[in-house]
């Protein structure tokens, strides 16, 4: 079992900055698999960043360049820093971990089986 509580989020002008943060506890020695997965209102559910802690990362389209996904081993954390951001990126971020495989297999929602309660991003015009 493992718990993950993200925290972080706010509200922001375009071009800010946000730090998102997803704490771990429990079995996180396990955890080889991070996302950080978004979805705003009458949207689908959507993968914004993946870490491979063995592999490396990978980043949605409309976010590569902007965002950056790391882990820190120290705090038992896995961040997402946020920057140049942009009214779209408007949304509730969760963060979501995959014990079933030793990497990421895919960015599909059903690999992983343990999710953040979620934190909400605002970004204003």
């Amino acid at each position: 079992q493992v718990q993950l509580v993200e925290s972080g989020g706010g509200s922001v002008q375009a071009g800010g900055s946000l730090r998102l943060s997803c704490g771990t506890s429990g079995d996180n020695f396990n955890i080889y698999c991070v996302g950080w997965f978004r979805q705003a209102p009458g949207k689908e559910r959507e993968g914004v960043a993946l870490i491979d802690v063995n592999r490396g990362t990978a980043y949605q389209d409309s976010v590569k360049g902007r965002f950056s996904i790391s882990q820190d081993k120290s705090k038992k954390t896995f961040d997402l820093q946020m920057n140049s951001l942009k009214p779209e990126d408007t949304a509730m971020y969760y963060c979501a971990a995959d014990l079933k495989h030793p990497y990421c297999p895919s960015w599909s929602r059903d690999n992983f089986d343990y999710w953040g309660q979620g934190t909400q991003v605002t970004v204003s015009s």
